[in-house]
């Protein structure tokens, strides 16, 4: 951890930086209801936190799962459970490992307990649900968690494990989203839910791999996702429809082979905007605060290629949307979310990856 100091950023950029920490590989961020805290999932297994009202930090020293830190591997997502204000229950992704080389994403749930000034301890953890099928690859996990606005379920993404034709099969979870009861069984009124498990928790299909999900502030869920070689895709998530990977997309095969390109006439569900080149999307938000005004229910996402911050404008009813912004960062960027005072932070890629709070530049 390090001290806090101003971030030089490059171009007429619209913030304020300063670095707060100093981190092994941060690959997730979540505020903490009514405290304020912040805590960083590390990719090595690690749970930190970051206090920014006096600059305190601690770590989450038991009750986590043992990952499997390998390429895109290791622990995921954090997020802090709907009811956490009275149950104390967050929620944690991660690769675990599933025996012979092979790997799953996984869900789990426990109380967090920070009774100790400064340690907390995750107590009665345990898994909730896992992808039902392993695969040799250590990438394409996807994992990211996003509630439903009323509290009452779990929207997770389950990337395709860069076997690609999973995505179109709805014998297995692989390339979805699937829509959960806060205990992780298949939620009632999913679209395929006279199928039988793991049919019945499929929300969404025919996905690569969804580093972003989101509710915007008018109830309609987003996602975005890596393509191939081009295609990375924002979408807005539609109960049972076909996203169309393998089978379609913007971008070629990394090897140079074509990828039919999407169509009005395909039968899959489109993306509201594209990027050829990529940008490499790691995860966006809503901004709904008043730090930045002129910004609220625009989509803010941090990207790893383009070490930038894309603002976006969204249009729901015409499935359509807009790169309005890119604003340049010296580094790759992992993760972002909105502060209770409206200030944005983000966390970068990497080993020594830093903390960095953003503010409207004077």
């Amino acid at each position: 951890m390090m001290a806090s100091e101003a971030v030089a950023l490059q171009g007429n950029s619209p913030f304020a930086a300063s670095s707060h920490a100093t981190l092994d590989r941060p690959w997730a961020l979540a505020f903490e209801p009514e405290t304020g805290r912040i805590f960083i999932t590390e990719k090595g297994g690690n749970l930190r936190y970051y206090q920014p009202a006096d600059g305190t930090t601690g770590a989450v020293s038991g009750g986590l799962p043992e990952v499997v830190d390998e390429k895109q591997g290791g622990l995921g997502d954090m997020a802090f459970g709907p009811d956490y204000a009275e149950s104390g229950t967050i929620y944690l992704t991660w690769a675990q490992d599933a025996g012979n080389n092979m790997t799953v994403a996984a869900l789990g749930r426990g109380k967090l307990d920070c009774a100790a000034p400064s340690n907390c301890r995750i107590t009665g953890f345990s898994e909730i649900w896992r992808q039902s099928r392993p695969a040799e690859s250590k990438g394409h996990y996807s994992h990211k968690i996003a509630s439903s606005p009323d509290g009452q379920y779990l929207f997770l993404s389950s990337g395709d494990r860069q076997e690609q034709d999973p995505a179109q099969n709805l014998s297995n979870n692989l390339g979805t989203i699937v829509r959960l009861n806060l205990d992780g069984t298949a939620a009632a009124g999913n679209p395929f839910a006279d199928r039988g498990s793991p049919t019945d928790q499929i929300w969404s299909y025919g996905h690569r791999n969804i580093l972003g999900i989101a509710f915007a502030p008018d109830g309609h869920l987003w996602e975005i996702e890596h393509g191939p070689a081009g295609g990375d895709e924002l979408n807005k998530v539609t109960r049972g429809a076909n996203y169309g990977w393998p089978l379609r997309s913007n971008g070629n095969n990394y090897d140079g082979s074509n990828i039919a390109d999407h169509s009005a006439d395909d039968g899959f569900a489109k993306p509201a905007i594209g990027w050829t080149p990529v940008i490499a999307p790691a995860d966006m938000i809503f901004y709904t605060g008043n730090m930045f005004a002129d910004w609220r229910g625009h989509l803010l996402v941090a990207n790893l290629r383009t070490t930038s911050i894309s603002r976006i404008t969204v249009n729901a009813a015409a499935n359509s949307a807009d790169e309005a912004a890119r604003y340049e960062f010296p580094n790759r960027l992992r993760d972002i979310a909105q502060a209770p005072d409206g200030a944005i932070w983000v966390i970068e890629d990497g080993i020594g990856g830093r903390l960095l709070r953003l503010s409207p530049a004077s």
